[in-house]
């Protein structure tokens, strides 16, 4: 890998680079694994990162460039095929992981050759996830996890996890967790689907049954896992409400063209205003999410994400329910609920099945409810 001059990358040079990407490797002539890997090689993958694990230690807000630059191409989106990966699992890697652990994990992840999920949720401690109760006791030079968890997307695809587990059951709840990357195939660890109701299985409940962890694979030390899961919880909630869309786009994109479809006599003024209000709802939540992002100088996001995921979901849920009453009886029909386990998560397949899946935006990264008390609180 070539030496990069980081001091000299603005918003031109990091557009040069991305345009000598896309030359050097053609989307329409390269496989999405071969572009996204060089991608990474170049520092393109997530430019903040550091220099050699896939970024170029320069301020975040340089992606966006990035990113305009290469779709506009039709590169590949690393996000549909590993959300939890790269949005989640790849930020807490490489602020808590070792050098070994960054060079083994960051690159597969983000080309989507590994696929990543997140375990945090437990039946009795969803909310409240200082309260867990999976264990890890430990035995020589490994760690031995009992315990279930639950809400888990794509585990079933799933090559690697990030595991929260109780290892200290004599300290406060909070200090005693720890972090671990566990291998999904290991003896031991049980997938098995949970039902949405579009049909769709993209959520599991996971078992561990004595399962296994080489002492290698802790991110951090004993005791960490709080603040693990704290980094991996406000990349969470960026990454599901925290995205900058131009301008129209989305949600809301599906609703003004389901509104242009119907009959002009059909389009009251009172719909048009509640169309508008949506519209603007949208568009003021796209500046939000600029200015948060502009203010994360070192990539590590803070409470402000709680507010872009509290509103994307509400705006989410409000936008979908208004499209469903614009298209009358056939809002009701949906087509077949045959259990599905899908190979992306939170995809679009129509207007019906995205207003089922927003009911699951409230919950999903931190309830609604959660989001009001960080922002009660700060």
């Amino acid at each position: 890998m070539s030496v990069v001059d980081t001091s000299t990358i603005d918003e031109v040079r990091i557009a040069e680079m991305a345009k000598e990407l896309l030359a050097e490797f053609p989307p329409s002539k390269v496989s999405a694994i071969e572009f996204l890997g060089a991608q990474f090689d170049k520092g393109l993958a997530w430019v903040h990162f550091p220099v050699g694990h896939g970024g170029l230690g320069v301020t975040p807000k340089l992606q966006k460039t990035v990113n305009e630059v290469l779709y506009s191409q039709g590169a590949p989106n690393p996000v549909m095929r590993n959300p939890i990966g790269h949005g989640m699992c790849g930020p807490t890697v490489v602020e808590w992981g070792s050098d070994a652990q960054k060079s083994r994990y960051l690159r597969p992840l983000f080309t989507g050759e590994e696929v990543w999920c997140q375990l945090f949720s437990e039946p009795g401690s969803g909310s409240d996830f200082a309260g867990l109760s999976a264990k890890g006791v430990k035995d020589g030079e490994e760690w031995i996890c009992n315990g279930q968890k639950v809400w888990t997307t794509l585990a079933h695809l799933s090559r690697w996890g990030l595991l929260v587990v109780r290892t200290d059951a004599e300290a406060v709840k909070h200090a005693g967790l720890t972090a671990f990357v566990v291998d999904m195939q290991a003896p031991g660890v049980e997938i098995r689907p949970l039902r949405q109701m579009t049909g769709e299985a993209e959520f599991n409940e996971v078992y561990f049954t004595d399962v296994r962890i080489p002492d290698a694979e802790m991110l951090g030390n004993p005791g960490d896992g709080w603040r693990v899961s704290l980094t991996t919880l406000m990349n969470e909630r960026v990454s599901i409400g925290g995205a900058i869309p131009q301008k129209g786009t989305g949600a809301i994109a599906h609703a003004v063209k389901t509104w242009k479809a119907i009959p002009t006599e059909l389009q009251d003024d009172a719909s048009r205003d509640e169309l508008m209000q949506l519209w603007i709802r949208a568009e003021v939540h796209r500046l939000t999410n600029i200015r948060a992002n502009s203010a994360r100088r070192m990539g590590a996001p803070g409470p402000e994400g709680s507010i872009g995921k509290m509103e994307s979901a509400n705006l989410n849920k409000a936008v979908y329910e208004f499209t469903i009453g614009l298209m009358g009886a056939e809002g009701m029909l949906y087509g077949s609920y045959e259990m599905v386990r899908p190979e992306t998560a939170m995809s679009f397949d129509g207007i019906q099945k995205a207003f089922l899946r927003s009911r699951a935006n409230s919950i999903e990264g931190g309830t609604t409810e959660v989001m009001k008390n960080i922002l009660g609180e700060r």
